[in-house]
This record gives structure tokens, C-alpha cells and sequence, in this order.
């Protein structure tokens, strides 16, 4: 099946595909009234390093060590664990959040990800989760009895930026549903073609739009009868019919008429023809002349 025989099966079964490209969107419409826009706010936060050890230089930027690095990656587990989500629930924060190390990062960067329906509450949550992640690093650092000046401290670097709206799921949700709505719509018209044929499959066959009429056979002919063989005796009679003189040939009956029938009972019953083999007559002229004896001859 083409294109062309695609089209042609829409065109006549749009009786059927018209109210399925209706109901798909009135699918899509639904999808994208019924299904909420979620937003996102995103803030970054840096390991930096103690008080303690920054008195070198006086600069906690400029003593960036490696080990900062795993207490971020730390820290990022235990705010995403469950206890922590309870303690964060309990603060207001009902919303999805994540921690986790910035990506490309060459540095001791957390990343603190909050996404929800309500953009107000999403930057709310923010700012919790900051202010928590920053009391859960001095928790883990007071339950080794790390003295003050020692302890790993966290700063801001990006604040929490204004919640944005996220398409992709909404959209994703919207071409989902299209296309559910489209499919169906098909298969219900080309389903509804199939029936038809099946239904009959006669009229469907001298149907113009898809298959030309079938040419009516033309007759076979039938052979003509084979004629009997002459007889003898019929030979024999033309042979001495064409023998006779000029006279004797205009008196002769002429052998391509019909013969007389008798008008008795027996003859009445038709019999069956058969036909016969005729020799031609010549006329007189064309036949050979009686040689004449010569004149001194008395």
C-alpha cells in the first residue's frame, strides 16, 4: 500500500478519522490544562577550609584541599538520606529537592536543587534546605568533638536563584498524548476499510478509486464441424459429369443445386447433412475439340 492509497482510504473512511483527531485534541488540550508546571531553584554552596588552617595565607580559597572535596560528597548523602528528608518535611520543605556535587566541578561545590508546583514554596524551600545543610556540616563535625577553629566551614556562592518554570515533562506528557490519539485514530479508519471489503467484496472491486474493472473474457471460438469424407459413388458421378460435351453439360444438372426432395412420408424426416467433395465442370470451350479426320479422307 502506497501513499497515494493511503490517502484515498482516509478520504473515504473521514467519517471515521475526523472524530478521532477531535478526541486527540481534546487529549492534548486536557493534557496540558490537567497536567501542573513544575518549577526549579537552584543554589550553590563551597566547602571552605577551617579557620585554623587558613592562617597561612589568610585566604580560605587559596587552601582548597582534596579532602574537601569527599566531606562535600558526604555531606551530599546525608542531606539526601531519609532521615534528613523527615527533619526537612517537618520544617516546611514538602517539595522535591537533591543535593549533590556540582557537575565539571574542580572544586568542593554542592549543588542544592528544590523543584515543586508553587514557585513561591519552591524558594522558600531553597533557602531551608541552605540553612539546613549548613547546621547538618557542624553537626558531623561536633559529633567527632572537632574543636571550633578546626571545623570546615560552608559558604555561599551562588544564592538561591528564582524559580523557573520546567516544560519538559509537561511537553513530553502533551506528545505522548498526540500521538496515542493519532495511532488509535488510524487504526480505527483503516479497521473500518478492512470490514468494508470484507463485507463486500464485489462492489469494492469495480470501485474506481482503487482498482479498475476487470475486463469481461473474450469468447473462445469454436471450431467448425469437420466434414465426412466423400463417398465413391459421388466421385464417380462427378467424374462422369464433367466428361459430357457442351450439349451434354447444359442438359446436365447443375451439381452445386440443391437436389429435390420427395414429398413422401419417409423422406420428411430431416437427416443430418453431410457435406460432399465437388469437382468443378468446364464449359464448352475450354474443353479439348474432337479431332476431325482430314479433308482427302472420304
Amino acid at each position: 500500500m502506497d501513499l497515494a492509497e493511503i490517502f484515498r482510504v482516509m478520504c473515504r473512511r473521514w467519517y471515521v478519522l475526523v472524530p478521532g483527531l477531535l478526541l486527540t485534541a481534546g487529549l492534548t488540550v486536557g493534557a496540558w490544562l490537567l497536567v501542573p508546571v513544575s518549577y526549579e531553584s537552584q543554589s550553590t554552596v563551597a566547602m571552605l577550609n577551617s579557620r585554623k588552617g587558613a592562617e597561612a595565607d589568610g585566604n580560605p580559597f587559596l587552601s582548597m584541599e582534596p579532602s574537601l572535596t569527599g566531606m562535600a560528597d558526604s555531606l551530599a548523602r546525608n542531606v539526601n538520606s531519609d532521615v534528613s528528608a523527615a527533619e526537612l518535611k517537618s520544617q516546611g520543605l514538602t517539595e522535591k529537592y537533591e543535593a549533590k556535587i556540582a557537575d565539571n566541578a574542580q572544586g568542593p561545590l554542592l549543588w542544592l536543587t528544590v523543584t515543586g508546583e508553587d514557585p513561591d514554596a519552591v524558594l522558600r524551600g531553597n533557602k531551608t534546605l541552605m540553612a539546613f545543610t549548613a547546621q547538618r556540616l557542624k553537626d558531623l563535625q561536633a559529633d567527632q568533638k572537632v574543636s571550633p577553629d578546626s571545623m570546615i566551614r560552608i559558604t555561599t556562592i551562588v544564592p538561591p536563584q528564582d524559580p523557573e518554570a520546567k516544560l519538559k515533562s509537561k511537553v513530553q506528557y502533551l506528545v505522548m498524548a498526540a500521538g496515542l490519539g493519532i495511532v488509535l485514530s488510524l487504526v480505527a479508519t483503516f479497521f473500518a476499510e478492512a470490514r468494508s471489503r470484507g463485507r463486500s467484496p464485489r462492489k469494492h472491486r469495480q470501485d474506481p478509486d482503487t482498482e479498475r474493472t476487470e475486463p469481461a473474457p473474450e469468447p473462445v471460438p469454436t471450431p467448425a464441424p469437420r466434414s465426412a469424407p466423400a463417398r465413391p459413388a459421388d466421385l464417380a458421378g462427378h467424374l462422369t459429369d464433367g466428361l459430357l460435351t457442351g450439349t451434354d453439360a447444359q442438359d446436365a444438372p447443375d451439381p452445386h443445386a440443391a437436389p429435390e426432395r420427395d414429398r413422401s412420408d419417409g423422406d420428411r424426416e430431416q437427416q443430418p447433412d453431410q457435406p460432399t467433395v465437388q469437382l468443378p465442370v468446364l464449359p464448352a470451350a475450354e474443353r479439348r475439340p474432337t479431332k476431325r479426320p482430314p479433308s482427302w479422307v472420304k
